[in-house]
C-alpha cells in the first residue's frame, strides 16, 4: 500500500526528515487541540495525515530562529 504523499516528496519540502517529523508532530498537535485543517478533504483523516498533506501542499511552512 502506497502512502500519499510519499516520504520522498515530503522531504523535498523541508531540509531534513527530522524537520519533517517535528513540523508534522507540532501541526498534528494543533489539529488535535481544535485548530481547523488547512486542506479541504480532511474529513475522516487522522491529524498526522492531515499535517503531512498540509506540508506537502505548502500550507505549512517553517523558519529557524536563533
Amino acid at each position: 500500500m502506497m502512502c500519499y504523499p510519499s516520504i520522498d516528496s515530503l522531504v523535498k519540502k523541508v531540509d531534513s526528515k527530522y524537520t519533517l517529523v517535528t513540523l508534522a508532530a507540532l501541526r498534528a498537535r494543533e489539529l488535535t487541540d481544535g485548530q481547523t485543517p488547512l486542506i479541504a478533504h480532511a474529513e475522516g483523516k487522522k491529524p498526522a495525515t492531515i499535517a503531512l498533506e498540509e506540508i506537502y501542499e505548502g500550507k505549512i511552512t517553517y523558519s529557524f530562529s536563533k
